[in-house]
């Protein structure tokens, strides 16, 4: 019953995508798109978001003829109508998300770390927040990074490729390690091992080690990574030789998902040394900082102040 109803509108889809249709079968499509459309409901949680899935299916039919113009005005209404009415049937989509329950992780003034079914491992910053499955299933391992920053350590899988969602950026990889750092007004992907792909809005640049992503007022471009970046200073000590200040407080937000605030922007140019093992405090860093520099920095919560 299921594949004769879905052979039926993948075939009236299709002939009206190629306006072959009768006024009989137009209207009877039309009519059947609009109800279903109107009246189905969407699962978010198990189906994804309906614009998107709709789009996604009304691409592809376009891709498939080839017609870009003169396409049937109802033809996007056709496409999300047939998959809300197989989706309600139980047709795809919820066998196989349902069986994935959503698992939440967050880290407040310390960075932790966190295995998941297939051995990868997240080390998340401190004030970060991050979305997974407690076992994954399907084709894909998807997971989200909601808030903050967090270093990757991928478990390779070429059958399952691992895809993490940030903001309004997806990143695609096999197996590899690199960081992902979201603020308000940006996004940073930065490759440590192996090749990622990274993707918004019709946007995609591949990455290997020493290059990072960076996507910034609605624009996706690729750059060389600064060297400092390129370990896991969540799980190692890290010793910042006759750097910046400036380079060392960008590494104390990463690390702990915090920000600086100073009026006098001349002092980023400070030289120093810093060591910083994994598990140190920020007040303990801070101490180090205000010790070499004769500055004072305090901690206000997620805001660190020279007072």
């Amino acid at each position: 019953m299921i594949k004769r109803i879905k052979h039926s509108l993948e075939y009236l889809i299709d002939k009206s995508s190629r306006n072959k249709t009768s006024k009989a079968e137009e209207n009877l499509l039309t009519n059947f798109a609009l109800s279903e459309y109107q009246n189905v409901k969407w699962d978010e949680a198990l189906m994804g978001n309906s614009d998107e899935v709709s789009k996604n299916i009304y691409d592809g039919i376009q891709l498939r003829t080839m017609k870009k113009k003169k396409v049937n005005p109802y033809l996007k209404y056709m496409a999300a109508a047939s998959i809300l009415f197989l989706a309600g049937l139980g047709f795809f989509y919820k066998p196989i998300i349902a069986n994935e329950k959503q698992l939440s992780f967050k880290t407040s003034g310390i960075p932790k770390s966190i295995q998941l079914s297939d051995g990868s491992k997240i080390y998340l910053a401190a004030n970060s927040s991050f979305q997974y499955p407690e076992k994954f299933e399907g084709s894909e391992r998807k997971v989200s990074l909601l808030k903050g920053n967090a270093f990757f350590e991928i478990a390779k899988d070429k059958t399952h490729p691992f895809i993490i969602t940030s903001g309004e950026l997806k990143t695609r990889v096999v197996g590899t390690s690199f960081h992902i750092q979201m603020s308000k007004s940006k996004c940073e992907v930065i490759v440590v091992t192996g090749k990622v792909n990274v993707t918004t809005k019709g946007q995609s640049v591949d990455l290997v080690p020493n290059e990072q992503a960076l996507f910034e007022s609605q624009k996706l471009r690729k750059q060389l990574a600064e060297k400092s970046f390129l370990v896991n200073w969540y799980n190692t000590d890290v010793t910042l030789n006759q750097t910046t200040l400036k380079q060392v407080i960008t590494i104390l937000q990463y690390k702990y998902g915090v920000s600086f605030q100073y009026d006098n922007e001349q002092v980023l140019a400070t030289p120093l040394t810093v060591f910083i093992t994994k598990d140190a405090a920020l007040e303990n860093v801070l101490e180090q900082i205000n010790y070499i520099t004769n500055l004072k920095f305090k901690v206000y919560g997620e805001i660190v102040k020279v007072d």
